[in-house]
């Protein structure tokens, strides 16, 4: 409804649940993303502009921004707002979520007693004191609300650990995609096919991600289909080189993300692989290498956040079709690779000469 990793807080009063909300971002926002979700007892809307007539304002309040829509918004608008967050902490008194956290206070029983609707996925009692038991239209409407745990309302500490088992949980796989659909024009040759490690390009990166990777894949055109016997995903985006390639990877699994390696980089090696992911940054839409040379992400050896695939999209509806200028003007993580070296590529015969001498001397 809102993100991949939603909960609604219900159960006792706003000004709890708001404190409670407070207590986790001030633990959770310097690793993770976090989003809230309220709603205002003010009523009316204060902007003048919506008054008379605009349908959308932002206003800039240089430390913070705001924006004030005078219509509704569905599920859709609100994924895409909250598209980038790792976690969404909702007021459940006035907006539901996928999975629950319950309080049980005695004081709001029968607030809660109304939304019993919204109790579809419960994770976590919190019990405000030791002498209110579990109501029992709780345990008639979550049939296995035994196997729940059970924290009290004041154990920081234990609500805390609850919330980092679940955020590292929610951290999506990985998966390997290889790039190696291009034509190669400028080489003379399919990149993929030449053999810089004694086997073809395309092979060598595919075992290299797939240590490391769920699943590895060979990115390719849909008339490459039968050149190699390795998982392949031929790209449903055309003609829109590596952007269409990365787009397509999301369209085959989009909650996996995806590590990217383009076959034009014959010196990237396991090591190198192994930096980017233990430094990988779920919480940006990407983990890029910084290219020594211009300082700017190098897009085709990095790891694709989830989060990211609506904003390729975005850019791609405004005729944007370069991933570099994706990482640019978004949250990325930039690093600096261990050995600036494995990130020339070989695009040419006299880039492939000269790669060639480098790899005789580097043995």
């Amino acid at each position: 409804m809102y993100g991949r990793n939603e909960w609604a807080i219900l159960g006792t009063t706003c000004t709890q649940i708001q404190s409670l909300a407070k207590q986790i971002f001030q633990h959770f926002s310097s690793r993770f993303s976090c989003a809230y979700l309220d709603a205002s007892h003010q009523g009316e809307i204060g902007s003048e502009m919506l008054q008379a007539g605009a349908t959308f304002e932002y206003t800039d309040y240089i430390q913070a921004q705001q924006q004030v829509s005078s219509t509704p918004w569905n599920q859709f608008k609100f994924r895409q707002y909250f598209n980038e967050t790792d976690l969404v902490v909702a007021n459940g008194n006035h907006h539901p979520a996928v999975k629950q956290i319950v309080v049980i206070d005695s004081d709001k029983e029968a607030s809660l007693h109304k939304r019993l609707g919204q109790l579809t996925d419960v994770r976590l009692f919190l019990m405000k004191d030791r002498e209110t038991p579990l109501f029992d239209f709780i345990k008639e409407q979550v049939p296995l609300w035994k196997d729940i745990p059970v924290l009290s309302l004041n154990d920081q500490t234990g609500i805390l650990q609850f919330f980092e088992n679940e955020l590292q949980t929610a951290i999506p796989q990985l998966n390997g995609l290889v790039l190696a659909g291009g034509k190669s024009l400028r080489m003379g040759q399919d990149k993929g096919n030449i053999q810089w490690h004694g086997i073809p390009q395309r092979d060598y990166v595919w075992n290299l991600l797939n240590q490391f990777c769920a699943e590895t894949f060979v990115s390719c055109r849909p008339d490459q289909i039968e050149t190699t016997n390795l998982p392949q995903i031929a790209d449903s985006f055309l003609d829109l080189g590596p952007f269409g390639a990365i787009l397509s990877a999301f369209r085959t699994n989009p909650d996996r993300a995806w590590l990217v390696l383009a076959c034009d980089l014959p010196m990237f090696d396991e090591a190198t692989v192994r930096a980017l992911i233990v430094h990988r940054a779920p919480q940006q839409i990407a983990t890029a290498f910084r290219n020594s040379e211009e300082g700017f992400p190098e897009p085709l050896a990095t790891i694709w956040e989830p989060k990211s695939y609506p904003i390729l999209l975005s850019f791609l509806a405004q005729g944007i079709s370069c991933p570099r200028k994706v990482l640019i003007n978004n949250s990325c993580k930039l690093l600096d690779a261990p050995n600036p070296q494995v990130l020339t590529n070989v695009n040419t015969p006299e880039q492939f000469e000269q790669m060639q001498e480098r790899l005789k001397t580097k043995d």
